[in-house]
């Protein structure tokens, strides 16, 4: 349908270029409605209903993560021979079934760039919740806008999850230090990354999407303004043993991004677990193959609430909204160092020695 251009108050028609809005839509979206449409074609909905569904979203960490968590419920879908928006509760439920033992997609080592395969073990259980929360939010805003009857998601049974469980290996504040070390003797770049992860506690993708010219003073204090979950912007301080190693590392840049590879192209955060990896294993960490720049998080947490500081401050300072989260990062609760375990055998073992002894 062709609309009238539109007129001043005078009549006078206005020369108008014809714009789309999909052009306005993050970078997550746009890619998405392409992948979709070279599917399914540029005449059926679904492209343009995931995409504006993606965009909504307002972190990018969001819509990077409803992206790949879609992709896993589309490509089952169309596997069933279903398309997505004639999915029913039948199907929605042999897609939870299917996620606990389908193996997860791992990069393929010596592949080409951004190549993986299904080799990984199958999600944990809030790995399946969130994987059926994602695909809840797209049937949620499909039915908003009339493109289905409701949500087929909405009645399947979500994994049970322990609030307090973690899968996230923890390290001992001298692991910590061995991996600074390490770091801080393979060059600029890596010690400066360690010593912000571990040092400010964020989350990775807050790091790497920092520009150089985002390190700011406030009342003495040298920042970064962290882009938290949900949009919310967080200025934390640097203290002065991450601020030196960082100065080092940009050697006097102020522009472009704060963490750059060797061709000044961003830092990505597959390249970034790799590394980590790298040194962890010349530190000799024994977690050094299934270390995740999360594991350092974890350790400012941890650090932060065993040198006294209270539970409100870390929260404030690790950008969550709830006490139960931070609580769930704090590797000091159940300690494996007092385990039972220890004392036991530790008794056996002495009771061991004695029978050894009389029967010498």
């Amino acid at each position: 349908m062709n609309l009238p251009a539109p007129r001043t108050a005078t009549g006078t028609k206005v020369s108008t270029v014809r714009h789309d809005p999909r052009d306005d839509w993050p970078d997550e979206a746009r890619a998405l409605r392409a992948e979709l449409a070279a599917i399914y074609g540029d005449d059926d909905p679904l492209p343009d209903l995931a995409g504006g569904w993606v965009a909504r979203q307002r972190s990018a960490n969001t819509r990077k993560a409803y992206v790949r968590r879609f992709r896993l419920w589309e490509a089952y879908a169309r596997g069933a021979g279903v398309h997505p928006l004639q999915a029913k509760l039948p199907l929605a439920d042999a897609y939870s079934r299917h996620l606990e033992t389908a193996p997860t997609l791992v990069r393929v080592k010596g592949g080409r760039r951004g190549e993986t395969a299904p080799t990984g073990r199958p999600l944990s259980p809030s790995g399946r919740a969130q994987a059926l929360s994602a695909a809840g939010s797209f049937y949620t805003y499909a039915a908003r806008l009339g493109a289905v009857p409701s949500d087929p998601f909405a009645a399947v049974a979500r994994p049970d999850i322990d609030p307090d469980h973690s899968s996230t290996e923890g390290l001992t504040p001298d692991e910590t230090a061995r991996l600074l070390e390490t770091a801080r003797a393979h060059n600029p770049r890596s010690y400066a990354l360690v010593a912000l992860l571990y040092l400010l506690g964020p989350r990775v993708d807050e790091v790497l999407s920092l520009d150089a010219d985002q390190l700011g003073y406030d009342r003495g204090h040298r920042t970064l303004p962290l882009r938290r979950k949900g949009g919310r912007v967080q200025a934390v301080p640097v203290p002065p043993l991450a601020l030196d190693a960082l100065l080092t590392y940009l050697d006097g840049r102020t522009d472009g991004p704060l963490f750059t590879t060797n061709s000044g192209r961003r830092w990505s955060e597959p390249e970034v677990w790799t590394h980590l990896r790298v040194l962890a294993r010349r530190a000799e960490l024994p977690q050094a193959d299934s270390i995740k720049p999360h594991a350092l998080r974890h350790g400012f947490i941890t650090d932060s609430l065993e040198a006294g500081v209270p539970l409100h401050e870390v929260q404030d300072a690790a950008g969550h909204r709830d006490p139960r989260t931070t609580q769930r990062y704090n590797r000091r609760r159940g300690r494996l160092d007092g385990h039972p375990a220890y004392k036991v055998a530790a008794a056996m073992a002495e009771r061991l020695e004695g029978r050894e002894t009389a029967d010498g």
